[in-house]
């Protein structure tokens, strides 16, 4: 399981910057969506579960960043992984 800490991130770069490192992706990735999408379904394999802490506070402050990766990941479970778990506390 990886846990990721979303809280105090100001806006949707620093969200893709936390992405990054966190899941792992290369340097060459392009810090928005579409590259998100790319990323999790031919470059990285995300663990079995992910866990999102601050997820009010992220809503708050990045709202539309916490609706576009719930929505990437609610995709690819729905299309790649089912099995897979998402916490967003």
């Amino acid at each position: 399981m990886i846990t990721i800490d979303v809280s105090g991130l100001p806006d949707e770069r620093a969200l893709h910057l936390l992405l990054q490192r966190e899941l792992g992706f290369p340097d060459f990735y392009g810090k928005n969506w579409t590259a998100f999408w790319d990323a999790i379904t031919a470059l990285v394999w995300l663990p079995d579960h992910l866990r999102f802490l601050s997820w009010d506070q992220l809503t708050k402050n990045v709202p539309h960043g916490a609706t576009m990766l719930r929505r990437a990941l609610d995709n690819y479970r729905a299309t790649y992984r089912p099995e897979l778990v998402v916490e967003f506390e």
